[in-house]
């Protein structure tokens, strides 16, 4: 802690119920003989295809900063959290890259850090991603949560209220654990079965063989090494062998369909894919997807992992750049309703209904159709009911209007109209 120990103390630091509060130890060497860590694990497609589904798809999404009002909630463009949101959170990135490195962060990570630039007034002005890695979490003698952040070989201590920090999956509330950290083994055979078919193709699509000769060898190496020269590498795969003084070539090692290469390879992507909740056709494996099936799974993967990360993300947002008393009134959301929509079928019946039923206007969904709105006084913002539904107690209500023998007439003068 060098010279930060004298305002705090080492044995302070938050403390996981099972591991402590680093886990550095998790990664490196796996079962598999592989080295697992964030940036080797981005080499597997699988995971680097997951990782950048889930940055981008929540990274496209509109984030927007709200403000209570008496008849719901509209946004709230005045704020300064507004445009740092959704706009340009510092002069360096835009907001999708902003939102998409701190999702990468969270996936390989496991938790996000930025920091909170403010203004002499306590306003937020602009915020910069901070590396995980570099990051270490520790609680002062009096409780408060700090951060230390090492750049250049320099320490720097950073305040609770100078850190917008998202963590993600923990045992302490506090720490989020990598998922690469906690799937090494799974990451790492993938790694290794890439590996085994890269040199397998390397060595002329074959494992390895036995020259034999009838006779004594002299210079066995460098016969082999002549072998080498002429057959080996893919680009001399299917070459006809000239072989002397009656040797022959014996291939040994096990062909890769009955070692199920090609099906350890795909089992390790539904793994990887396990790991993060990602549906296995959003990476390409498309083995199992069906066109009746397929705009399930999508809606889905909105509902069990997209929205899961976004409530987390919205609230540590919340907790973190506006005050106690701010809270009480403005609030930021993203919006995935475009994520939900089906096909076009689907959605113009969906409006239909909500047309018919009063909960829906012309605008409303003009709006989600990312159509121009239809002007008020052309019944643009109505809201409507069918005129032949009416409630149980007004059943019978135009035939029983006049007593006295007038039931008739009514009914008469009401075909007429």
């Amino acid at each position: 802690m060098n010279i930060f120990s004298r305002f705090f103390k080492s044995g302070a630091e938050p403390k996981n119920s099972l591991f402590g509060s680093t886990y550095s130890f998790f990664f490196g060497s796996t079962s598999s003989g592989k080295t697992v860590n964030e940036r080797t694990a981005m080499q597997t497609t699988a995971v680097y295809a997951c990782v950048r589904i889930l940055a981008e798809t929540i990274a496209s999404l509109p984030l927007h900063t709200y403000m209570n009002t008496e008849s719901g909630k509209e946004k709230a463009r005045h704020h300064p959290i507004y445009y740092l949101l959704s706009d340009s959170p510092n002069p360096e990135m835009t907001s999708f890259v902003f939102r998409e490195t701190l999702m990468g962060h969270l996936l390989l990570w496991g938790n996000s850090y930025s920091q909170i630039i403010r203004n002499g007034h306590g306003k937020v002005v602009a915020l910069y991603p901070l590396l995980p890695d570099k990051m270490k979490v520790g609680r002062s003698e009096n409780g408060e949560i700090y951060y230390l952040y090492t750049s250049e070989g320099k320490e720097y201590l950073l305040r609770n209220t100078e850190v917008l920090h998202i963590p993600g999956l923990g045992f302490d509330g506090l720490i989020g654990y990598s998922p690469i950290a906690m799937a090494k083994n799974a990451i790492g055979m993938a790694l290794a079965t890439e590996e085994y078919g890269a040199k397998f193709f390397s060595n002329g699509a074959n494992p390895g063989g036995v020259l034999e000769h009838p006779g004594v060898v002299k210079d066995p190496h460098r016969i082999r090494d002549s072998w080498n020269q002429v057959y080996q590498g893919t680009s001399n795969a299917h070459r006809v062998a000239v072989l002397e003084e009656g040797m022959k070539f014996s291939p040994i090692g096990i062909p890769p369909e009955q070692a199920q290469f090609l099906e350890t390879r795909k089992y390790q992507t539904e793994e990887i894919c396990r790991i993060f909740r990602v549906p296995p056709h959003l990476v390409g494996d498309l083995e199992r997807a069906t066109f009746s099936n397929i705009e399930h799974q999508s809606i889905s993967f909105v509902v069990h992992t997209i929205r899961p990360w976004l409530v987390r993300i919205e609230q540590s947002i919340n907790k973190a750049l506006f005050s106690e008393e701010e809270r009480h009134k403005y609030f930021v959301s993203f919006l995935v309703e475009g994520l939900l929509r089906g096909d076009y079928e689907s959605r113009m019946r969906g409006y239909s209904i909500g047309i018919q039923n009063g909960f829906m206007s012309p605008n409303d969904v003009r709006s989600l159709e990312n159509m121009n709105p239809i002007p008020s006084d052309e019944g643009g913002n109505t809201y409507m009911v069918n005129g032949n539904m009416l409630k149980l107690k007004d059943v019978g209500a135009y035939a029983n209007k006049n007593t006295g023998g007038d039931e008739n007439k009514e009914v008469l003068e009401l075909d007429k109209e």
